[in-house]
């Protein structure tokens, strides 16, 4: 038995016998707490169409999340008196909505709901502490006035976020009286890949996790406070390893990894669950921790029913992770084409997916109407075609990894699975190195590319999806030398340090490698090889020669684990094109009309063993 299902398993057999008896001295009001919660919505306020899942055993095509039906979705919440509302963070960046409204239509589809809180999420500070005010700003515009949590984040005084007292924007906790009975929401944000991977001030201060999250729950519980839940922004195995840490905690509702918990298994959704919803495991007191994540997107809300004894010790946590979609359903006719189904058998396949995790929907028309102010401005933007994939551009952090991010685009079946990686992000270099003519080399990392492509017509939207940051091009010039240390660098950074899931994984144009995980630091990358531009030819990287590398700012920086690249970047020894990286790309499409996957030998992975081993098949497999 893994340590995780050991976790699980032992809290809920504590959890079972909370129950069975305790001291009756120090009794308090018993209180069932409902929590319903979204988290890394990203920008994305729009339905996911044409979506295909197995419904019944028949594959169906529906109409996937969007924001206006989690409104619809809350709205049963909304008169209760025992239910908080939370957003454990990433609201923004990932859409058209956010490059062009900077978080304002974001602000006001969430204020359709008012949260009782939301935590502050990593991209919530991609554009550093003044862009993340003005989204609070826009947020506290309208009569919510949603409290935004984090307990380890101290912006400077004088700052965008503390113009006068440290907690002028963000909050460390608030405290909420639930049926006469105190309930104090902690907000945690992950710390070093805020740092590292996002531009907060150097003068904004990050505590770890743990320490933050024990010192505010003590403060909380030296206030008569009893029952504590953490909203954090840090991923599912980290809040399970936080839980066991920490005296008190009651409750955590995360975010970050995108994580779908649930039991699914009745349907294929083209998604996996990753554990139980509520996940139970214990914490450092051995007492229960209920634990829950809402995936992404704008997809699902999860929906936790927490019941305290006297003792205010959780005695029971249930619920569901519910994922939203359309009433409209289409199936295919004998043909394979699809069709609308009747009226009868949508209705079978409403009852059907009701009762099995899925929530049928309509859009709440007052968000309906706010929405659309916004969606008239970019609908032609989203719209315009720009050229067309000639076969899906699937996407992959690390090859290898697992799940797959491309699940569910026809073509990408184990896409995951080959050493070549992935197709956008290869095609997203080819780009940058097109957008820079003075460049001998592309490099870029994998997080900075959102989307996979589907076969078909590519679209002004689907570009700024795929690549959604306002990064701008920069040119740098790096040493062979400098260029193998930051490869390892990069890599090292998640598979040594910590950084998250491949987000710093290298993918370049004009360089390519063998990779293999398994071996120690330095010694990873191998059979380094560069492509002379002019003449096609490819031959070893010179360690002594200096190489024009294009690429985004935020790598040019140092983030993500591209140290190297810092110390060029901070001396000035740099160009900036100030074209925004999202640009290079529609620039690219426009002038090809048709994309197609690169030949196989400018794939930047050549041959790639797994940290376990494997030795992933060849690149050249189409």
């Amino acid at each position: 038995m893994n340590l995780r299902a050991l976790l699980i398993s032992t809290a809920t057999l504590v959890l079972l016998l909370a129950g069975c008896g305790s001291d009756s001295s120090n009794e308090s009001t018993p209180l069932e707490l409902t929590i319903v919660h979204i988290n890394d919505h990203h920008s994305n306020l729009d339905p996911f169409s044409d979506q295909v899942m197995r419904i019944d055993g028949v594959d169906t095509q529906l109409e996937l999340g969007g924001f206006s039906r989690i409104v619809s979705a809350f709205k049963p919440y909304q008169e209760r008196d025992d239910v908080l509302k939370l957003h454990a963070g990433d609201a923004i960046t990932g859409t058209p909505y956010y490059s062009l409204f900077k978080g304002k239509a974001d602000a006001d589809m969430m204020n359709s709901i008012c949260f009782d809180a939301m935590t502050v999420g990593n991209h919530e500070f991609d554009e550093g502490d003044e862009q993340l005010r003005n989204f609070i700003d826009h947020l506290h515009a309208g009569p919510c006035q949603t409290p935004v949590l984090t307990a380890n984040v101290h912006p400077q005084v004088g700052t965008a976020l503390a113009p006068r007292a440290e907690h002028d924007f963000l909050q460390p906790y608030i405290v909420k009286t639930i049926r006469g009975v105190q309930v104090g929401v902690i907000g945690i944000t992950v710390k070093d890949r805020t740092q590292n991977s996002s531009s907060p001030l150097p003068s904004t201060l990050f505590d770890d996790e743990a320490t933050a999250a024990q010192r505010t729950i003590d403060q909380l519980k030296a206030q008569s406070v009893r029952h504590i839940v953490l909203m954090t922004h840090q991923g599912y195995d980290a809040d399970l390893a936080l839980a066991a840490k920490l005296t008190d905690v009651d409750v955590i509702i995360g975010g970050d990894s995108h994580t779908l918990l649930g039991d699914f298994s009745a349907q294929d959704i083209g998604h996996q669950a990753s554990g139980p919803y509520p996940t139970v495991v214990n914490n450092l007191d051995g007492k229960p921790v209920c634990i829950g994540q809402a995936w992404e997107f704008s997809k699902a809300i999860g929906e936790m029913r927490v019941t305290f004894n006297q003792q205010g010790e959780v005695t029971s946590c249930k619920g569901q992770t519910s994922i939203v979609v359309g009433d409209s359903f289409k199936r295919k006719d004998a043909g394979g084409a699809w069709r609308s189904v009747d009226a009868t058998t949508s209705e079978q396949i409403a009852k059907a997916a009701a009762s099995k995790g899925l929530k049928v929907l309509e859009g709440d028309r007052q968000a309906d109407g706010v929405l659309s102010t916004y969606a008239s401005q970019i609908d032609a933007l989203k719209k315009q075609p720009l050229g067309s994939a000639s076969e899906p551009l699937c996407l992959v952090r690390t090859p290898g990894e697992y799940p797959n991010m491309s699940a569910g685009v026809p073509g990408c079946e184990g896409a995951n699975e080959l050493a070549r990686g992935s197709d956008i992000t290869q095609v997203v270099m080819q780009s940058f190195l097109k957008a820079s003519p003075r460049a001998d080399i592309a490099l870029h990392g994998a997080g900075g590319t959102r989307r996979p492509v589907p076969e078909g017509v590519i679209t002004m939207g689907d570009a700024f999806t795929v690549l959604p940051f306002s990064s701008m091009l920069i040119e740098l010039p790096v040493t062979g030398q400098q260029l193998a240390t930051v490869l390892e660098e990069a890599v090292s950074a998640y598979l040594d340090i910590g950084l998250p899931s491949g987000a710093g994984h290298p993918y370049a144009a004009g360089l390519r490698w063998h990779l293999d995980m398994s071996q120690p630091k330095g010694h990873r990358f191998t059979k380094l090889e560069a492509k002379d531009r002019n003449t096609g030819t490819w031959s070893p990287l010179d360690h002594a020669r200096t190489y024009i590398v294009v690429t985004d700012e935020f790598i040019a920086r140092g983030q993500d684990g591209y140290a190297s690249f810092k110390p060029i970047y901070d001396s000035g020894n740099f160009t900036n094109s100030y074209k925004v990286y999202a640009q290079a790309f529609v620039d690219y499409v426009n002038s090809k009309q048709t994309v197609h996957r690169p030949s196989p030998e400018d794939y930047s992975h050549q041959a790639v063993t797994t940290r376990s081993g494997s030795l992933l098949l060849s690149t050249n497999l189409r």
